[in-house]
């Protein structure tokens, strides 16, 4: 129920109020009890809509709701199948502190995607291109796309995103957790550190969408539906879309929809976008930046910016799988950067072929916090790719077919020839001595360095693997390949 409506209904009330009391004086006792009875029935009617104008607000701090307060009801459910490997006996898994147990698990999920996603975009390109990408900005996306879908379709986007390993067995309850989520990951955590995340509903103007899937999106994820005409004006539709993208992003995501994108048979475009600034906690010095070598591969090498401190951060050496982690923390709790580097002699494609969930959670517990020599070199990438192809590949193929997708929940009059023809990503990272996003400054050539042969050396002089991630509850924000980092 919308304000206006609830306006209306006060102001009708309190006119009856007044008007009961300027002629209550010529009824006669039979007819007060009517008007007793016909004023109550309104103050119950008051009492009701108040109660949903307060639900409403309530909705708005939706890290404080129980699923039982959220009416998520998309048109179709679908019911992941009982795991058989979960046993009696099976030990149960600690969930972080002040932590859901379904966000704990959606979170989890959220990095399986990540971790696959990853490796199946590191197949379609050479070992020295780089990639760079938010995982969860593209879960964002096409879980509000699962608002409106069904049978087939709504099962593979499940499967293909892991939300069907939440124990929490329905897909409408994804929402609400995957909005707790979000709660966790957009929370203020420092003056000097910006996690910021928005979505939009672009729909065909000429079209009626549904008003539940409508509600449900912009109650959950905040994605209200602004109307486009498609139809007859495809490119100036995807300069409104990619112009929205670049304001939410600081200007730093530009033309995110390529050309040829978008046609007059579009009917709706879904976007997520997110974008990170952060300061680090132990900033290294300007002064001890200095020109070194990068060894994109045994045959080449380019010149780099390498910047240098050393201090105690979280480390771990795990001589049996080939590789060093180090966990670089941002200001403010939570907001990390974790650098996955190969042993001497061992390429990361070796690392990336058996990289999983499990191991890299068993590094992250198992690093420890170290005086160590880090070299790391400023860079700078910007990475963009169509999803479609990726996605297929991964299972999620329905979807994209003309002849397969059922979308019916998206449109009022339930029309079942809706698909997605395309969908696309794009993100930017830059890192230099101050942080994440910041204009980096002229550097400085330093000599005469010393080096603590006590210390653990970490140097970055290779091609690595970077995850910025929500360390409390380990979930990937972004995810990368650093294999040519190169000054130009």
């Amino acid at each position: 129920m919308n304000s206006i409506k609830v306006e209306v209904l006060l102001a009708s009330f309190f006119f009856f109020l007044q008007v009961l009391n300027k002629t209550s004086n010529y009824f006669k006792e039979k007819k007060v009890l009517l008007i007793r009875m016909r004023l109550s029935e309104f103050v119950w009617i008051l009492g009701l809509l108040l109660a949903l104008l307060s639900t409403s607000q309530a909705f708005k701090d939706f890290c404080h709701v129980k699923p039982k307060d959220v009416p998520l009801e998309p048109k179709c459910v679908y019911r992941s199948p009982e795991d058989e490997a979960l046993t009696a006996d099976a030990k149960p898994e600690k969930v972080p502190e002040n932590t859901n147990p379904r966000v704990w698990e959606l979170s989890k999920a959220n990095s399986r995607f990540a971790l696959s996603l990853f490796k199946q975009l590191s197949q379609g390109k050479p070992s020295e291109a780089n990639i760079f990408m938010s995982p969860i900005s593209i879960s964002t996306a096409f879980a509000m796309t699962k608002l409106g879908a069904c049978n087939n379709t709504l099962k593979q986007i499940m499967n293909v995103f892991e939300f069907d390993t939440i124990k929490e067995k329905t897909s409408d309850q994804v929402h609400f957790f995957f909005a707790k989520l979000n709660c966790r990951l957009y929370r203020k955590k420092d003056k000097m550190t910006e996690l910021i995340s928005a979505n939009r509903l672009f729909g065909e103007k000429s079209l009626a969408f549904s008003e539940n899937y409508q509600n449900i999106s912009e109650l959950v994820y905040g994605a209200k539906l602004m109307p486009l005409n498609f139809k007859e004006k495809p490119e100036l539709s995807r300069v409104t879309i990619n112009d929205w993208i670049s304001n939410k992003t600081e200007k730093r995501i530009q033309n995110t929809l390529p050309e040829g994108s978008l046609n007059s048979n579009t009917v709706l475009v879904l976007v997520n976008t997110i974008y990170f600034k952060g300061q680090w906690k132990s900033q290294f010095d300007k002064d001890k930046v200095f020109k070194a070598d990068f060894y994109v591969s045994k045959s080449k090498t380019c010149p780099v910016s390498m910047m240098y401190q050393e201090t105690k951060f979280r480390y771990g050496r795990f001589t049996e799988d080939k590789v060093q982690l180090l966990e670089l923390p941002y200001r403010g709790e939570g907001i990390t950067m974790v650098l996955i580097l190969p042993l001497k002699g061992t390429p990361l494609s070796e690392v990336e072929e058996n990289l999983d969930l499990k191991k890299l959670t068993g590094w992250l517990d198992n690093m420890r916090e170290t005086a160590v020599s880090v070299h790391l070199p400023r860079f700078r990438i910007e990475d963009s790719f169509s999803l479609k192809e990726q996605l297929q590949a991964m299972g999620l193929e329905d979807l994209f077919s003309p002849r397969d997708a059922s979308l019916s929940g998206i449109l009022e009059d339930e029309a079942n020839n809706l698909y997605i023809s395309d969908a696309f990503h794009k993100a930017f990272i830059e890192v230099n001595e101050e942080g994440s996003e910041v204009v980096a400054a002229t550097a400085v050539v330093a000599i005469g360095r010393s080096i603590n042969l006590n210390q653990e050396v970490f140097m970055a002089n290779r091609p690595f693997l970077l995850l910025i991630r929500e360390s409390t509850i380990n979930t990937m924000v972004f995810t990368g390949r650093v294999a040519d980092p190169c000054d130009p």
